[in-house]
């Protein structure tokens, strides 16, 4: 068995059989800490409590506007970030579901009827796999046949990381988005830590440097990806607390859209975007990402990969764009990164 099978049997194994529910977690890390938005509490309250209880996540990374998408979740578990989604997409979409922990399938599994019937669908429109999200092509996932790709506190899970997001980007249609919760390190760190076993399993051991994120999404085709939300992670247990000190680490949900035209910083082309108030749940605002909140009818000044953002992808319906690239007058500044973090994304 080579090492980075033994890595993944471990992670199975913790997720399969020695995890049971929420409250045999060792640390906070995998407990989410960003609350469900208010217009979807309703479709929680539908979802079988079996799903919730064996639910593990850091954040809430469900992106608006899903009618009729075909949606990858990676990592699903036992379904309830799917099963949200499937309420999201209708009964013409599609929501497939990746996990390697049979065990945590077998939930999403069984409910799969009984969910359809609650949300209104004569068939279900979930579709449950077992296997590794560092291979998708074994799964019968093809080249551009996802229009979102979602991921909850899973990817830092994987011991080969850059080859996780190299399928996220080979399965994304052109103009496709990646929305995912993960925890983050303020630092590299050592060997010792990354190879513990219980620090890999409780999501710490596995947190990447954020400004190694961003060189490997940049390498990858993403040379700009925007940060949504962050949080510190409280870590809850003083023994693995001063295992890991002094590093920091945060829980990031990060936002990043396959397309071509994308610069690695903020050029200026004279554009403006004015936000049309059509996306479903968002009358009012809808926030790109932590320092882009577009209000329903006020033009905004933006950069050219903003504009492109919103002007080329499935939100191009919720968007007015003015302006073009035939001018171009310098570097944009779209503002600073959060405090804490370092520079993600190009804004």
């Amino acid at each position: 068995m080579s090492h980075l099978d033994a890595e993944l049997q471990e992670i199975r194994a913790y997720y399969g059989r020695t995890l049971t529910g929420k409250r045999d977690l060792r640390t906070n890390a995998c407990c989410c800490r960003e609350s469900v938005p208010t217009p979807y509490q309703s479709i929680l309250s539908m979802i079988d409590g079996e799903i919730l209880d064996r639910f593990y996540g850091c954040g809430s990374p469900i992106p608006p506007a899903l009618e009729g998408c075909t949606v990858l979740d990676l990592g699903c578990g036992s379904g309830r970030d799917a099963y949200l989604i499937s309420a999201l997409v209708g009964p013409r979409g599609k929501v497939i579901g990746v996990d390697m922990t049979e065990e945590q399938l077998q939930v999403a599994r069984r409910h799969q009827h009984a969910q359809a019937l609650r949300f209104g669908y004569a068939w279900p429109n979930t579709d449950f796999r077992q296997g590794f999200i560092e291979d998708l092509a074994a799964l019968g996932i093809a080249d551009n046949s996802i229009d979102v790709v979602v991921s909850n506190c899973v990817i830092n899970l994987s011991p080969a990381q850059p080859r996780v997001f190299t399928e996220i980007f080979r399965v994304l249609k052109p103009g496709g988005e990646l929305l995912c919760a993960d925890v983050f390190a303020d630092r590299r760190l050592p060997a010792r830590l990354r190879e513990d076993p219980e620090l890999r399993a409780e999501c710490l051991g596995g947190a990447m440097y954020v400004e190694d994120l961003r060189r490997l999404l940049r390498d990858t085709g993403w040379p700009d990806y925007r940060v949504v939300s962050r949080s510190r992670i409280s870590i809850g247990n003083p023994t693995l607390e001063n295992r890991v000190a002094p590093a920091r680490f945060w829980s990031i949900k990060l936002r990043a859209f396959k397309l071509p035209s994308l610069e690695d910083i903020c050029e200026d082309y004279g554009q403006a975007v004015t936000y049309l108030g059509t996306i479903p749940d968002h009358p009012q605002r809808f926030a790109l990402d932590d320092h882009h909140t577009f209000l329903t009818g006020r033009p905004m000044r933006v950069c050219g990969n903003t504009a492109t953002m919103v002007g080329e992808t499935r939100l191009a319906r919720h968007f007015n764009v003015e302006g073009d690239r035939s001018c171009h007058f310098g570097r944009f500044d779209c503002g600073c990164a959060p405090e804490g973090v370092e520079s993600c994304g190009c804004c």
